[in-house]
């Protein structure tokens, strides 16, 4: 009896010590955990913090604009340069570089627009003291509109998405390229996805919309990371104006060209199919 009762005391106290412990790691874990988390709650909870997010996530934002136009402007130098480039990049990192690029992309795209959001109701709310009120007296036109530009051209890059990336129009996801009928044919597939007229029309709208955007934020996002002073002030503006018209004139460049009929299929066309294209290769063997 002595024996189990002795046993009996010793597992107790084994089982009271072992909670002891584990209680004082979560406790100890919580801590840690809040002491990770409150600098990052308190830089969002910020004016300075999220204007500081704003303009990082607008800056790598338009250095993918000015990436994506570069590629995007191979479609002038005919099929193989452009199916080449895209094939580059659905290759890149055994087909994770282009998907690691896609999170990143959406990270930035969904921090610009909520840390966008919680500023203009932070603003709005403080909007009864004086100096909100002349700070919004000195707003400029383009600043006014942001909010709303901004989320039509997120409507629009749904549908960009939905139309060239997903491909929902059967038309254009089976194209191929009839050099390469294993890879798609993304040449043909903006000379026709442009070809109607809905399409490209909705394009340079949003197009407009988004440089409008980006001549007020390029000169915000300076002035919010410290690079705007009174001596760069007006060269700050005219960088982001003129960097918003070179992106405007060479993304609608495309649309504009392949509705004047600058920019179409060559000989070999571009509606062919893959299993067509197949087909007639084997028909010539």
């Amino acid at each position: 009896m002595e024996i189990r009762e002795k046993s009996g005391n010793y597992c107790l106290k084994f089982y009271l010590h072992g909670t002891r412990l584990a209680s004082g790691f979560v406790r100890n874990i919580k801590q840690a955990m809040v002491s990770l988390i409150q600098p990052v709650i308190s830089f969002w909870n910020s004016s300075i913090g999220k204007k500081i997010l704003v303009a990082l996530s607008g800056a790598f934002l338009v250095f993918f604009l000015i990436g994506h136009l570069a590629g995007n402007l191979l479609v002038f130098t005919g099929r193989g340069a452009l199916n080449d480039y895209a094939q580059f990049l659905h290759e890149m990192g055994h087909g994770k570089g282009v998907w690691i690029f896609r999170i990143g992309l959406l990270v930035a795209l969904v921090l610009h627009i909520a840390a966008t959001v919680a500023l203009t109701r932070q603003n709005r709310s403080a909007k009864g003291s004086q100096y909100a009120h002349n700070a919004t007296m000195r707003a400029s036109r383009s600043s006014k509109i942001m909010i709303w530009s901004g989320l039509i051209v997120l409507a629009f890059l749904v549908f960009h998405i939905f139309h060239f990336t997903i491909r929902v129009n059967p038309e254009l996801a089976d194209m191929a390229d009839p050099a390469q009928p294993e890879r798609h044919d993304v040449w043909g597939m903006v000379i026709k996805g442009f070809e109607n007229p809905l399409v490209s029309l909705f394009y340079i709208v949003a197009l407009t919309l988004l440089c409008s955007h980006l001549s007020h934020g390029i000169a915000s996002m300076f002035q919010t990371l410290g690079l705007r002073t009174g001596k760069t002030k007006d060269a700050s503006k005219i960088i982001g104006i003129a960097l918003a018209v070179a992106l405007w004139l060479g993304f609608i460049s495309i649309p504009v060209a392949v509705m004047t009929g600058l920019l179409k299929a060559d000989s070999s066309g571009y509606s062919d199919t893959k299993a067509s294209v197949i087909e007639a290769q084997i028909a010539k063997q």
